[in-house]
Protein backbone atom coordinates (compact mmCIF):
# COMPACT_ATOMS: atom_id res chain seq x y z
CA UNK A 1 0.00 0.00 0.00
CA UNK A 2 1.23 3.70 -0.80
CA UNK A 3 2.85 2.50 -3.98
CA UNK A 4 0.82 5.38 -6.26
CA UNK A 5 2.44 8.32 -7.31
CA UNK A 6 0.37 11.09 -7.42
CA UNK A 7 0.03 14.75 -8.42
CA UNK A 8 -2.37 17.62 -5.96
CA UNK A 9 -2.62 21.37 -7.39
CA UNK A 10 -4.42 21.49 -4.34
CA UNK A 11 -2.34 24.16 -3.62
CA UNK A 12 -3.49 26.49 -6.25
CA UNK A 13 -6.63 27.83 -4.77
CA UNK A 14 -9.23 30.40 -6.83
CA UNK A 15 -10.88 33.05 -5.95
CA UNK A 16 -14.97 32.38 -6.24
CA UNK A 17 -17.99 34.19 -5.37
CA UNK A 18 -20.13 33.51 -1.94
CA UNK A 19 -22.05 29.85 -2.70
CA UNK A 20 -20.54 29.23 -5.91
CA UNK A 21 -21.69 25.34 -7.27
CA UNK A 22 -18.15 24.25 -8.15
CA UNK A 23 -16.67 22.17 -5.21
CA UNK A 24 -12.47 23.40 -5.19
CA UNK A 25 -12.26 22.37 -1.53
CA UNK A 26 -12.61 18.74 -2.59
CA UNK A 27 -8.79 18.99 -3.87
CA UNK A 28 -7.10 19.82 -0.60
CA UNK A 29 -9.29 17.32 0.92
CA UNK A 30 -8.68 14.26 -1.13
CA UNK A 31 -4.97 14.92 -1.04
CA UNK A 32 -5.15 15.38 3.12
CA UNK A 33 -7.50 11.87 3.14
CA UNK A 34 -5.07 10.10 0.54
CA UNK A 35 -1.94 11.02 2.76
CA UNK A 36 -3.70 10.00 6.38
CA UNK A 37 -5.14 6.93 5.28
CA UNK A 38 -1.58 6.13 3.64
CA UNK A 39 -2.93 5.56 0.15
CA UNK A 40 -0.65 8.19 -1.41
CA UNK A 41 2.73 7.78 0.84
CA UNK A 42 4.69 11.58 1.31
CA UNK A 43 7.31 11.11 -0.80
CA UNK A 44 4.88 9.91 -3.63
CA UNK A 45 2.78 13.29 -3.80
CA UNK A 46 4.24 15.17 -6.29
CA UNK A 47 3.62 19.14 -6.50
CA UNK A 48 2.92 19.74 -10.69
CA UNK A 49 4.71 21.49 -12.79
CA UNK A 50 3.27 24.30 -14.72
CA UNK A 51 2.15 23.10 -18.53
CA UNK A 52 4.89 24.37 -21.16
CA UNK A 53 2.90 27.34 -22.79
CA UNK A 54 4.01 25.27 -26.04
CA UNK A 55 1.80 22.36 -24.75
CA UNK A 56 -1.00 24.39 -24.60
CA UNK A 57 -0.87 25.64 -27.59
CA UNK A 58 -0.57 22.08 -28.70
CA UNK A 59 -4.37 21.92 -27.89
CA UNK A 60 -5.73 25.35 -27.51
CA UNK A 61 -6.04 28.30 -30.22
CA UNK A 62 -3.17 30.35 -29.92
CA UNK A 63 -6.23 33.55 -29.47
CA UNK A 64 -7.62 31.94 -26.52
CA UNK A 65 -4.49 31.22 -25.25
CA UNK A 66 -3.76 34.57 -25.32
CA UNK A 67 -6.89 35.94 -23.49
CA UNK A 68 -6.37 33.46 -20.94
CA UNK A 69 -2.73 34.64 -20.10
CA UNK A 70 -3.46 37.93 -20.26
CA UNK A 71 -7.08 38.22 -18.93
CA UNK A 72 -9.05 39.83 -21.90
CA UNK A 73 -11.84 36.97 -21.63
CA UNK A 74 -15.05 38.93 -22.23
CA UNK A 75 -17.62 38.57 -19.79
CA UNK A 76 -19.54 36.52 -21.80
CA UNK A 77 -16.49 34.21 -21.99
CA UNK A 78 -16.37 33.73 -18.43
CA UNK A 79 -20.40 33.06 -18.33
CA UNK A 80 -19.76 29.98 -20.05
CA UNK A 81 -16.67 28.75 -18.78
CA UNK A 82 -18.33 29.23 -15.60
CA UNK A 83 -15.18 30.76 -13.41
CA UNK A 84 -14.58 34.26 -13.04
CA UNK A 85 -11.04 34.99 -15.27
CA UNK A 86 -8.07 35.87 -12.08
CA UNK A 87 -4.23 35.08 -12.39
CA UNK A 88 -5.21 32.43 -9.95
CA UNK A 89 -6.73 30.85 -12.19
CA UNK A 90 -4.34 30.65 -15.24
CA UNK A 91 -1.81 29.42 -12.58
CA UNK A 92 -4.42 26.50 -11.90
CA UNK A 93 -5.43 25.57 -14.98
CA UNK A 94 -1.65 25.43 -15.85
CA UNK A 95 -0.85 23.59 -12.78
CA UNK A 96 -3.70 20.94 -12.92
CA UNK A 97 -2.91 19.88 -16.59
CA UNK A 98 0.51 20.07 -15.57
CA UNK A 99 -0.14 16.96 -13.18
CA UNK A 100 -2.01 14.84 -15.42
CA UNK A 101 1.05 15.51 -18.37
CA UNK A 102 3.13 14.26 -14.97
CA UNK A 103 0.73 11.40 -14.48
CA UNK A 104 1.25 10.44 -18.16
CA UNK A 105 4.85 10.18 -18.66
CA UNK A 106 4.73 8.58 -15.59
CA UNK A 107 2.32 6.12 -16.27
CA UNK A 108 4.55 4.85 -19.14
CA UNK A 109 6.96 3.53 -16.75
CA UNK A 110 5.23 2.21 -13.92
CA UNK A 111 2.12 1.24 -15.56
CA UNK A 112 -0.31 3.28 -13.42
CA UNK A 113 -0.44 7.21 -12.01
CA UNK A 114 -2.97 9.62 -10.91
CA UNK A 115 -3.53 13.17 -11.18
CA UNK A 116 -5.56 14.36 -8.15
CA UNK A 117 -6.93 17.00 -10.36
CA UNK A 118 -7.97 16.92 -14.25
CA UNK A 119 -10.42 15.43 -16.50
CA UNK A 120 -11.70 18.84 -17.97
CA UNK A 121 -12.74 17.48 -20.35
CA UNK A 122 -15.16 20.23 -21.70
CA UNK A 123 -12.73 22.60 -23.24
CA UNK A 124 -12.60 23.08 -26.74
CA UNK A 125 -9.44 24.54 -29.16
CA UNK A 126 -10.97 28.28 -29.06
CA UNK A 127 -12.71 28.08 -25.73
CA UNK A 128 -13.29 26.91 -22.14
CA UNK A 129 -16.98 25.72 -21.02
CA UNK A 130 -18.69 23.98 -18.10
CA UNK A 131 -15.89 24.57 -15.32
CA UNK A 132 -13.16 23.09 -17.88
CA UNK A 133 -10.40 25.57 -18.76
CA UNK A 134 -7.96 23.76 -20.36
CA UNK A 135 -7.92 20.46 -22.08
CA UNK A 136 -5.65 18.43 -20.17
CA UNK A 137 -5.72 15.50 -21.39
CA UNK A 138 -5.62 16.70 -24.78
CA UNK A 139 -2.55 18.94 -23.69
CA UNK A 140 -1.07 15.37 -21.99
CA UNK A 141 -1.39 13.34 -25.68
CA UNK A 142 0.11 15.77 -27.59
CA UNK A 143 2.74 16.58 -25.51
CA UNK A 144 3.86 13.39 -24.73
CA UNK A 145 3.77 12.66 -28.66
CA UNK A 146 6.03 15.67 -29.30
CA UNK A 147 8.32 14.16 -26.78
CA UNK A 148 8.37 10.74 -28.71
CA UNK A 149 6.86 9.10 -25.15
CA UNK A 150 3.32 7.77 -27.07
CA UNK A 151 1.78 7.67 -30.54
CA UNK A 152 -1.45 5.78 -30.07
CA UNK A 153 -3.62 6.75 -26.91
CA UNK A 154 -7.17 6.10 -25.80
CA UNK A 155 -9.53 8.03 -23.67
CA UNK A 156 -11.86 6.47 -21.16
CA UNK A 157 -14.22 9.21 -20.26
CA UNK A 158 -16.57 7.69 -16.99
CA UNK A 159 -17.61 11.12 -15.84
CA UNK A 160 -21.12 11.36 -15.99
CA UNK A 161 -21.32 14.30 -18.41
CA UNK A 162 -19.56 13.62 -22.17
CA UNK A 163 -16.25 15.12 -22.75
CA UNK A 164 -17.47 16.90 -25.74
CA UNK A 165 -14.30 19.14 -25.96
CA UNK A 166 -12.17 15.99 -25.94
CA UNK A 167 -14.44 14.62 -28.76
CA UNK A 168 -14.09 17.86 -30.83
CA UNK A 169 -10.41 18.17 -30.64
CA UNK A 170 -9.09 14.63 -31.18
CA UNK A 171 -11.72 14.22 -34.15
CA UNK A 172 -9.97 13.37 -37.08
CA UNK A 173 -7.03 11.78 -34.88
CA UNK A 174 -6.48 8.28 -35.95
CA UNK A 175 -4.06 7.98 -33.25
CA UNK A 176 -6.98 8.81 -31.07
CA UNK A 177 -9.69 6.56 -29.14
CA UNK A 178 -12.15 8.89 -27.50
CA UNK A 179 -15.23 6.61 -25.38
CA UNK A 180 -16.91 8.17 -23.49
CA UNK A 181 -19.99 6.74 -21.14
CA UNK A 182 -22.71 9.32 -19.85
CA UNK A 183 -25.95 10.82 -18.95
CA UNK A 184 -28.29 10.81 -22.35
CA UNK A 185 -29.86 13.64 -20.87
CA UNK A 186 -27.54 15.48 -18.74
CA UNK A 187 -25.42 18.46 -19.83
CA UNK A 188 -23.54 19.13 -22.38
CA UNK A 189 -27.04 19.04 -24.20
CA UNK A 190 -25.32 19.45 -27.89
CA UNK A 191 -23.40 16.29 -27.86
CA UNK A 192 -20.29 15.87 -29.99
CA UNK A 193 -19.50 12.29 -31.75
CA UNK A 194 -16.83 10.20 -29.96
CA UNK A 195 -15.35 6.93 -31.51
CA UNK A 196 -17.98 5.40 -28.73
CA UNK A 197 -20.27 6.87 -26.65
CA UNK A 198 -22.39 4.79 -24.41
CA UNK A 199 -25.61 6.83 -23.23
CA UNK A 200 -27.54 5.89 -20.25
CA UNK A 201 -30.65 6.50 -18.50
CA UNK A 202 -31.30 8.80 -15.61
CA UNK A 203 -31.58 6.84 -12.78
CA UNK A 204 -29.10 3.81 -13.91
CA UNK A 205 -27.85 1.67 -11.20
CA UNK A 206 -24.78 -0.84 -10.68
CA UNK A 207 -25.70 -3.74 -12.20
CA UNK A 208 -26.36 -2.16 -15.96
CA UNK A 209 -23.91 -0.29 -15.79
CA UNK A 210 -20.75 -2.16 -15.19
CA UNK A 211 -22.59 -4.73 -17.52
CA UNK A 212 -22.18 -2.28 -20.25
CA UNK A 213 -19.12 -0.94 -19.50
CA UNK A 214 -17.67 -4.45 -19.20
CA UNK A 215 -19.14 -4.93 -22.96
CA UNK A 216 -17.82 -2.05 -24.18
CA UNK A 217 -14.04 -2.11 -22.83
CA UNK A 218 -12.47 -5.03 -24.51
CA UNK A 219 -13.47 -3.57 -28.07
CA UNK A 220 -12.44 -0.28 -26.86
CA UNK A 221 -8.67 -1.22 -26.40
CA UNK A 222 -8.87 -3.88 -29.71
CA UNK A 223 -9.67 -1.25 -31.31
CA UNK A 224 -7.35 1.36 -29.98
CA UNK A 225 -4.59 -0.64 -29.49
CA UNK A 226 -3.31 2.68 -27.19
CA UNK A 227 -0.21 2.79 -25.70
CA UNK A 228 -1.32 4.87 -22.88
CA UNK A 229 -5.13 4.95 -21.69
CA UNK A 230 -6.14 8.41 -19.77
CA UNK A 231 -8.89 7.41 -17.79
CA UNK A 232 -11.44 10.24 -16.59
CA UNK A 233 -12.82 8.62 -13.03
CA UNK A 234 -15.60 11.05 -12.50
CA UNK A 235 -17.21 11.16 -8.99
CA UNK A 236 -20.34 12.24 -10.35
CA UNK A 237 -22.24 9.26 -11.64
CA UNK A 238 -22.58 8.77 -8.05
CA UNK A 239 -26.29 8.37 -6.72
CA UNK A 240 -25.38 11.35 -3.97
CA UNK A 241 -24.15 13.57 -6.85
CA UNK A 242 -26.15 16.80 -7.47
CA UNK A 243 -25.48 16.80 -11.15
CA UNK A 244 -25.08 13.34 -11.73
CA UNK A 245 -28.56 11.84 -12.32
CA UNK A 246 -27.42 8.12 -11.99
CA UNK A 247 -27.73 6.08 -9.06
CA UNK A 248 -24.18 4.43 -8.83
CA UNK A 249 -22.98 3.21 -5.11
CA UNK A 250 -19.83 3.76 -3.61
CA UNK A 251 -19.24 0.16 -4.42
CA UNK A 252 -20.22 0.53 -7.65
CA UNK A 253 -17.92 3.03 -8.51
CA UNK A 254 -14.97 0.62 -7.02
CA UNK A 255 -15.99 -1.98 -9.33
CA UNK A 256 -15.84 0.58 -12.40
CA UNK A 257 -12.48 1.41 -11.30
CA UNK A 258 -11.67 -2.26 -11.03
CA UNK A 259 -12.68 -3.14 -14.52
CA UNK A 260 -10.99 -0.31 -16.24
CA UNK A 261 -7.60 -1.02 -14.86
CA UNK A 262 -8.43 -5.16 -15.36
CA UNK A 263 -9.20 -4.56 -18.67
CA UNK A 264 -5.97 -2.79 -19.53
CA UNK A 265 -3.56 -4.60 -17.18
CA UNK A 266 -5.26 -7.59 -19.49
CA UNK A 267 -3.67 -6.40 -22.61
CA UNK A 268 -0.26 -4.98 -21.10
CA UNK A 269 -1.57 -0.95 -21.20
CA UNK A 270 -0.66 1.71 -18.65
CA UNK A 271 -2.94 4.19 -17.16
CA UNK A 272 -3.21 8.00 -16.39
CA UNK A 273 -5.88 8.38 -14.22
CA UNK A 274 -7.75 12.18 -13.74
CA UNK A 275 -10.64 12.72 -11.17
CA UNK A 276 -13.03 14.52 -13.40
CA UNK A 277 -16.45 16.17 -11.58
CA UNK A 278 -18.07 15.28 -8.56
CA UNK A 279 -20.44 17.80 -6.79
CA UNK A 280 -21.94 15.58 -4.22
CA UNK A 281 -24.34 17.11 -1.71
CA UNK A 282 -22.42 15.96 0.60
CA UNK A 283 -18.17 17.04 -0.47
CA UNK A 284 -17.26 14.27 1.60
CA UNK A 285 -19.47 11.73 -0.54
CA UNK A 286 -17.31 12.90 -3.70
CA UNK A 287 -14.00 12.86 -1.70
CA UNK A 288 -14.50 9.39 -0.77
CA UNK A 289 -15.50 8.16 -4.53
CA UNK A 290 -12.00 10.17 -5.69
CA UNK A 291 -10.61 8.34 -2.34
CA UNK A 292 -11.65 5.10 -3.59
CA UNK A 293 -10.23 5.41 -7.32
CA UNK A 294 -6.73 5.97 -5.73
CA UNK A 295 -7.24 2.93 -3.64
CA UNK A 296 -8.50 0.74 -6.30
CA UNK A 297 -5.27 1.92 -8.49
CA UNK A 298 -3.01 1.61 -5.31
CA UNK A 299 -3.84 -2.26 -5.25
CA UNK A 300 -3.11 -2.84 -9.28
CA UNK A 301 0.42 -1.63 -8.92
Amino acid sequence: MGSLHAWTSAHYEIPLPEGHRFPIAKYALLRDTLLAEGIVAPGRMHDPARTPIEDVRRAHDAAYVERLLRGTMPAAEQRALGFPWSEALVERSLRASGGTLAAGAHALDAGIAMNLAGGTHHAFATHGEGFCVLNDVVIAIRALRARGRLRRAAVVDLDVHQGNGTHALLAGDDDAFTFSMHGRRNYPFRKVAGRLDVELEDGTRDDEYLGRLAEALPGVLAEARPDLVFYLAGADPHEGDTLGRLGLTFEGLMRRDALVLEAARAVGVPVAIVIAGGYGRSIGDTVRVHANTARVADSFL
